[in-house]
């Protein structure tokens, strides 16, 4: 028997062992192409473990942190209300003894909260439900609901607190309530993605700041709005420009009113980025802005000749006004700017010099008092009314730093009460908003794709030869189901987009490590999702023209009866839920600059405000592509289209959501197209490298 049983040992042992070469050489097979490299550990659970981004698997390895975004202090300074962006939470956080009083579920994403200044009533924007929450502190229940734009975002009190000024991101507007009604009185229209607002210390003036650039012609200078609104009148006043400057987060002015400072980012995307190794791709600082119709608007960079201080989010201005803290997130630090000194700088300069200023590295120095360390992704501040203390929201460690605004010094972190568990794909979004991987601290993989989404701005990377190839920034929202990558489909997962390719084209530097990739490549996959899209598709119920439209997406004759190719038809390339086809494509578009490539067909969820548009953002509007962009109806049949069907197939672009509502749902007309495109030969054998003659028409 024990002879048998050694036997059956042997044979099992050897199936195995044979077995298990071939499954070991096809798994490091597998792996070299997943991440095209050689040399990256085979473990399964990295990619198809953490990569699943729903069901139960997913919520057993995944958490939901709090992610402290912005915050306000009681006016008594003992207490702090933070919002908790990624829980949809209002904290109540003890600031003297670091305790976390009261929770209070509020809307999906919130983005800022303020306090009237009797300590009695708290608003907070849900940036993802497109309303403000009034909240009773006194009770801590929300009392009231106000209906806003689409995508609010950054607020501020009128001195009397009788009105609430609120940035719709998602709709460029500014809407202002009356708080004795709850009722909006006025909605006025703001910069490209406004974000953040704050009012003068005589009530008469409301800056609020944007990120992205306003429209100009292609590949020339950009520039970005600061709305001035008077809050007297409640109109618009002026629209200062920042040329040169996108991603204006936030924005403060000083006790005094003589200056206003707001953050900023100078991109570089004109010229190659081959710049990267020469230290000048992406360049950080804060905008000043003098009072008045004759007021200057000076840029004044923190980075310095050989070191970056990337993605300046807040900006707030001591009691004093003599000094201002800048949180830079992508290198976890607070920046100590001596106001005094810029006073000083401005006042001695020409204009000439003020100018040059914006891109001298060697000036920081004379104005930097210090640079203070904390923890991961620092995001919203507020300083305490004495002046003392300076709590800074860390997003990414959920914990609030608080910072002594005498010594310099973080003295201590209120911990959020957050999961205690880091998870790969936590570990992931840390990596994705810190500039420590690319050269000198130049930018994070946030700083182009804001809120994991992108900046609306074209690069040349610099790749094949310089000046060519030009490459609109893409989205990473809901990416995970759509490979290939980049614009050329050469890479066929995100392992080589941020791996190898990463570091060759945009870092410059050594690629991730293998821990930090597998984490990145995580998030990217599992914790990136579309916003809602509430301002053209709110419940899923199409307008009348978005019918229309919709017909004509799935047409498959022209008007004049003649029957459209497949690869003609607009619901072939671009089929729900994902709206891609996952396919390479020549639509016609290849430039003089262009190597002569096919491109990846992009996914059109949540198209609506991800201009400007093609794989080198020359169509400044949807309309534009097949008007301007679309030559010998290439990309697809348009040139029969009336203006009314063109407009009505524009508005059924912009009601498209996320994929997860499209795998569920649309409409029943068409689901018979559909099921016959996945089951047609030109679609199979496209897929499969094939061309088939037939159906190719």
């Amino acid at each position: 028997m024990k002879r048998k049983r050694l036997i059956i040992l042997l044979v099992v042992v050897g199936m195995l062992g044979i077995l298990y070469f071939p499954a070991h050489n096809a798994a490091r097979k597998h792996v070299n192409y997943m991440t095209a490299v050689d040399n990256h550990p085979l473990n399964c659970t990295r990619c198809h473990l953490h990569m699943i981004n729903e069901g139960p698997l997913y919520k057993a390895v995944n958490r939901t942190y709090r992610s402290p975004y912005n915050l306000a202090i009681s006016p008594d300074g003992k207490t702090l209300y933070v919002v908790a962006q990624e829980s949809s939470e209002l904290l109540v956080v003890d600031a003297q003894e670091g305790k976390v009083r009261e929770v209070l579920p509020v809307g999906k994403q919130p983005h800022t909260v303020v306090v009237t200044s009797d300590g009695k009533t708290a608003f907070v924007s849900n940036e993802w439900a497109d309303n403000v929450y009034r909240i009773d502190l006194t009770s801590f229940g929300v009392t009231d609901t106000l209906h806003t734009g689409n995508g609010p975002a950054g607020m501020v009190l009128s001195k009397d607190n009788r009105y609430l000024y609120v940035a719709n991101s998602f709709a460029n507007e500014i809407s202002i309530f009356d708080l004795s009604s709850g009722e909006e009185v006025k909605r006025l229209l703001a910069g490209h993605d406004p974000a953040g607002a704050a009012i003068s210390p005589d009530g008469k003036t409301v800056y609020v700041t944007s990120r992205r650039i306003l429209k100009r012609p292609y590949r020339k200078p950009i520039s970005v709005e600061l709305t001035e609104v008077n809050a007297v009148r409640q109109r618009v006043k002026t629209r200062k420009l920042f040329h040169d400057a996108y991603i204006m987060e936030n924005v403060d002015f000083t006790p005094s009113g003589d200056l206003a400072v707001a953050t900023l980012i100078r991109p570089k995307n004109l010229v190659p980025s081959i710049q990267v190794e020469e230290g000048f791709m992406m360049t950080h600082g804060f905008g000043v802005i003098e009072p008045g119709d004759s007021g200057r608007i000076i840029q004044l960079l923190t980075d310095e000749p050989n070191a970056y201080y990337s993605d300046p989010f807040d900006i707030v201005v001591s009691p004093d006004g003599r000094k201002a803290f800048i949180s830079s997130s992508g290198v976890d630090m607070v920046q100590v700017i001596d106001l005094d000194k810029v006073r000083k700088l401005i006042a001695t300069s020409t204009d000439k010099e003020l100018k040059e200023y914006a891109n001298n590295r060697g000036l920081s120095s004379r104005y930097v008092i210090t640079r203070i360390p904390v923890g991961a992704n620092p995001k919203g501040m507020v300083i305490s009314p004495d002046g003392k203390y300076l709590y800074v929201a860390e997003r990414l460690d959920d914990k609030i730093g608080v910072i002594n605004t005498g010594t310099y010094r973080l003295e201590r972190e209120i911990d959020l009460e957050g999961p205690g568990k880091i998870t790969v794909a936590r570990r992931g979004r840390q990596v994705f908003n810190n500039a420590g991987g690319t050269f000198q601290n130049q930018y994070a993989c946030y700083t182009c794709h804001p809120d994991a989404g992108e900046d609306g701005l074209v690069y040349n990377m610099a790749g094949v030869g310089m000046g060519r190839n030009v490459t609109n920034t893409q989205t990473l929202r809901d990416i995970a189901d759509i490979p290939p990558y980049k614009w050329n489909g050469h890479n066929q997962s995100v392992y080589k987009q941020d791996g190898m390719r990463f570091s060759t084209f945009l870092t410059r530097t050594e690629p991730f490590n293998f821990d930090d990739l597998d984490a990145l490549a995580s998030y990217i996959m599992t914790g990136i999702k579309n916003p809602p899209n509430l301002r053209y598709n709110p419940d899923g119920h199409l307008t009348p023209a978005q019918k229309r439209g919709e017909k004509v997406f799935f047409r498959t004759h022209t008007n004049c009866g003649k029957e459209i190719p497949y690869k003609s038809r607009c619901y072939v390339c671009h089929p729900p839920p994902d709206f891609t086809d996952k396919l390479l494509e020549n639509v016609g578009s290849l430039s003089e600059t262009d190597d002569s490539i096919p491109f990846d067909t992009p996914q059109l969820n949540n198209l609506f405000n991800a201009g400007p548009y093609l794989h080198d953002g020359r169509a400044q509007s949807l309309e534009e592509i097949w008007t301007t962009y679309d030559p010998g109806d290439r990309h697809g049949i348009t040139s029969d289209m009336t203006k009314d069907q063109l407009n009505d197939l524009v508005e059924f672009l912009k009601s498209i959501r996320d994929a997860k509502y499209y795998s569920k749902y649309y409409s029943e007309e068409y689901k018979p197209l559909l099921k016959a495109l996945y089951k047609h030969n030109y679609y199979y054998d496209l897929r499969n490298g094939k061309e088939n003659e037939e159906n190719n028409h």
